[in-house]
């Protein structure tokens, strides 16, 4: 278990840091800087959220503006993130997409978990779909 990249150990398909008192927080946080949950619907829950949000508060729509945010460059390769997600979304990455679109949805937090878990991606749509219903 320990050779999981760490996502995927704390049930954090995005690598949510800590901060928000997330719904579905795992009881015993043992990773000083990523949030662990109680199962991966909770992850994609916490994911859901941040994505909706920064669409309807913040007016970002493009692959560019959402990851710009999400993994800012001061800790990330951004550019090399964006591109990656955008090739597996399948658009450019200044299209305007819309998280409120399941499939969109869907697919972004597919390619984020595929970039933060090192290409992996154990889990699928029934766990993304009970995230998306634990909203």
């Amino acid at each position: 278990m320990s050779n999981l990249p760490r996502g995927i150990r704390n049930n954090n398909p995005g690598n949510i840091r800590h901060g928000e008192p997330w719904k579905g927080l795992h009881p015993q946080q043992t990773d000083k800087s990523f949030c662990r949950f109680i199962g991966p619907e909770w992850g994609y829950r916490a994911l859901f959220v941040l994505m909706r949000t920064y669409e309807r508060k913040h007016g970002l729509c493009s692959v560019r503006d959402i990851i710009n945010r999400y993994a800012p460059p001061v800790e990330n390769n951004t550019e090399g993130y964006i591109q990656r997600v955008a090739k597996e979304l399948n658009v450019s990455p200044d299209d305007c997409l819309s998280v409120m679109q399941k499939d969109v949805l869907f697919a972004l937090a597919e390619a984020i978990t595929r970039v933060e878990n090192a290409g992996q991606q154990p889990w699928g749509i029934a766990e993304m779909q009970k995230g998306l219903d634990l909203l």
